[in-house]
């Protein structure tokens, strides 16, 4: 037997219920859940005494179930006379109290304020099936008699699957209207896509909205979404961020869907983000290896990327996450990169915050109670500590931190945060340097481009070779410690002029020309008496040209010197 439509917009018809409920009898028709499925978000917006009015009920057996543990007071209402003739027998003696009334949502005969709360599963999704001006004009003769029943304070419950245009329409009306909207993710509605069979492609919402007294003048619109039953509503700025934040969900969930009936998707990341701040807290990265022996054991992993190694090869490229997650033994690993400017506890709470996300992401076959392990390098989760964060006018965001890379050494690395995962200059700190409370430095390096096309000389910009600024370099050099400067000047007053400034801060100053270049090498002593021998600069200086010779090379890699001196700071 075919109940479905041969076009949406019979829907909107009563001819078209009357025979729906007509052909399928008295069994139960429950769109977009039951109650156990929808229970923990009902019992969270509704008071088991608060007046409720459910519009369109069909012959779902929500209400009875809520009726019967404790939810007493509730209307229910509908356009077929069908389907009210049969709840009315159906429930006649076993729910004294509840009542069941043939009526249209767009004409209700309710008087004003009558109820603290308005019922919808699935109505407004079926009444709002296109955008043509009839059927808005009837979608709005409904949720404006939704409001106009409900008391200030009271609550419109529309379950939906929250299409953008159901989404667009509904939250335009009741913002304006100045009450509260909050969207609301149905818990469950994630292993309904889990199933073989699924009932439909797109995860269930509940629009909660909340009608306050009329401010004269006012214009503050409240836009929440909560994406967990027990979780932190988040507020949005607007109704186009509430609707693109749905939309993410609405695509996590698909993929979610599609990750668990297939693998090999291709190279599939996504960003988990904070409850409270919406700011990304994780990236993932899903590896399928279809060669790994399936087992009990094999089959789903997660990886944990301590702090700061995520830019290198075997994270931070595919090729490098392949070769882990076959390393590994997975026929799916989970690599999970933790972004900077989050706080993270440890290893075992980053697991209990994780846990029931990417089981999400789960791959099918993987047996019930499965226990799923958390890996990582040492296991622990790394070390990052951010020395310096500011915003260049020439090259955006950046940020200075310190990190633990392998064999528990620390480098010191500049990151522009436009981008984040390439790391622009890094250097090795020695252990001692972590205990100096204001640490002097035995080489100081300058490799620092300027943006400005106009000046004629390219580096550094004339900021790094004012007086002021040079007075600062030289304050935190050791007595006989070394400024090195990385010159590209082809205006040749303009060169004569940096020099004279160097040498009025830096009296010993010897200049290594690079052949072929236009770069050269300034190696800078405030204390002539405690110069360097000239073996030792000669060395440096041809360490350094080699650097700079080598193909897509530059002083990002200066750091090999730090072996041979005490101290470096590189800019």
């Amino acid at each position: 037997m075919d109940l479905l439509p041969k076009s949406p917009k019979e829907f909107g018809s009563i001819d078209y219920w009357e025979k729906f409920f007509q052909q399928r009898g008295k069994k139960a028709f429950e769109w977009y859940g039951t109650y156990l499925e929808l229970c923990g978000l009902l019992h969270k917006y509704i008071k088991p005494r608060e007046k409720v009015l459910v519009i369109g009920c069909g012959n779902s057996e929500l209400s009875e179930q809520l009726y019967d543990v404790g939810y007493q007071d509730i209307v229910n209402i509908d356009i077929s006379e069908v389907v009210i003739k049969q709840m009315k027998e159906r429930n006649a003696s076993r729910r004294p109290q509840m009542s069941f009334l043939k009526m249209d949502m767009t004409q209700m005969e309710f008087p004003d304020a009558s109820f603290q709360v308005v019922l919808d599963k699935g109505t407004l999704d079926a009444v709002l099936t296109d955008e043509e001006e009839k059927t808005l004009q009837q979608v709005d003769r409904m949720l404006a008699e939704v409001g106009r029943v409900l008391q200030v304070g009271g609550r419109y419950l529309c379950i939906s699957l929250a299409q953008a245009h159901v989404l667009k329409k509904a939250v335009g009306h009741f913002s304006r209207e100045g009450w509260m909207v909050r969207v609301h993710q149905v818990a469950n509605s994630q292993d309904q896509l889990l199933e073989a069979e699924p009932r439909f492609s797109l995860p269930v919402f509940a629009f909660i909205m909340t009608k306050f007294r009329p401010v004269p003048g006012s214009a503050l619109q409240i836009f929440e979404l909560c994406a967990q039953e027990q979780g932190k509503p988040v507020r949005l700025e607007s109704a186009e961020r509430l609707a693109e934040a749905v939309r993410e969900r609405q695509q996590y969930v698909w993929l979610c869907s599609q990750l668990y009936r297939k693998a090999g998707l291709g190279n599939v990341s996504l960003d988990l983000c904070s409850g409270d701040t919406g700011e990304p807290r994780y990236t993932l990265h899903v590896v399928d290896s279809p060669t790994v022996k399936p087992s009990r054991d094999s089959h789903f992993a997660i990886f944990i990327i301590p702090q700061g190694r995520e830019t290198e090869w075997l994270f931070g490229m595919e090729e490098g996450r392949k070769q882990l997650a076959a390393s590994a033994g997975f026929r799916r690993l989970i690599t999970v990169a933790l972004h900077r400017g989050q706080q993270y506890e440890g290893m075992d709470s980053i697991q209990a915050e994780l846990s029931a996300r990417v089981m999400e992401l789960a791959p099918a076959g993987m047996p019930a109670q499965q226990q799923v392990p958390f890996l990582s390098v040492g296991g622990d989760i790394g070390v990052r500590t951010v020395q310096h964060q500011d915003c260049s006018p020439l090259s955006g965001d950046y940020v200075i931190e310190d990190v633990q890379g392998d064999d528990r050494h620390y480098f010191r690395r500049l990151i522009f945060l436009s981008n984040r995962n390439v790391v622009q200059s890094e250097a090795r700190l020695l252990k001692d340097v972590s205990h100096r409370a204001r640490p002097h430095y035995d080489v100081i390096m300058f490799d620092v481009d300027s943006k400005d096309p106009t000046l004629g000389m390219s580096c550094p910009p004339p900021a790094f070779v004012a007086q002021p600024f040079l007075q600062k370099v030289k304050s935190i050099l050791t007595p006989e410690g070394v400024f090195i400067l990385n010159l590209v000047c082809r205006d040749l007053g303009l060169k004569d002029s940096v020099l004279a400034g160097l040498k009025a801060v830096f009296p010993l100053l010897y200049v290594r020309r690079i052949e072929g270049e236009v770069n050269e090498i300034l190696f800078c002593q405030p204390h002539p008496e405690r110069k360097l021998a000239t073996p030792e600069l000669l060395e440096m200086a041809q360490a350094l040209e080699q650097t700079l010779r080598k193909p897509g090379k530059g002083w990002d890699d200066t750091y090999v010197l730090s072996d041979m001196l005490k101290t470096v700071k590189i800019v």
